[in-house]
C-alpha cells in the first residue's frame, strides 16, 4: 500500500471521513529540508470539508534543518486518486523518502 504524508487538513477526522469514507491509519513521521508557507484556499468543497481558509504547503528549502513533522498514512491506490481530488490545483503530488527510511507521497506547491 502506498503511503501519503499530512502535515495538515488530511489529519482531520471529518477530512479523512469526507474525503476517504474512513478514518486513516499512519505513524507519525519527519520531512527534512522542506518548509511551511501558507495557502489561501478559494474552492468552496475544501473550505467547507476543512473550515479552514488558510493550508499550509510545502517548499522545498534544500536545508536539513528544516523539518516538519506529520503522520504517514497507509492508504490505498483509489484513496490517493481521491486525496489529488481533495487538494487544489496549487498542489502536486510528488514521492519522496522521510526521516523513518519509508517511501511515501507529499503535495507540495506547484
Amino acid at each position: 500500500m502506498p503511503n501519503l504524508f499530512s502535515y495538515g487538513t488530511l489529519q482531520k477526522e471529518q477530512v479523512q471521513m469526507e474525503t476517504f469514507g474512513r478514518l486513516l491509519q499512519g505513524e507519525k513521521d519527519i520531512l527534512s529540508e522542506y518548509k511551511l508557507r501558507m495557502l489561501e484556499i478559494t474552492d468552496p468543497e475544501v473550505l467547507r470539508k476543512s473550515g479552514q481558509k488558510y493550508h499550509p504547503v510545502l517548499e522545498f528549502s534544500g536545508n536539513d534543518d528544516d523539518q516538519i513533522e506529520g503522520i504517514l498514512f497507509e492508504v490505498t491506490e483509489a484513496e490517493i486518486l481521491q486525496a489529488d481530488e481533495y487538494e487544489v490545483d496549487d498542489y502536486k503530488r510528488i514521492e519522496t523518502v522521510f526521516k523513518s527510511g519509508k517511501k511515501g507521497f507529499i503535495y507540495v506547491g506547484k
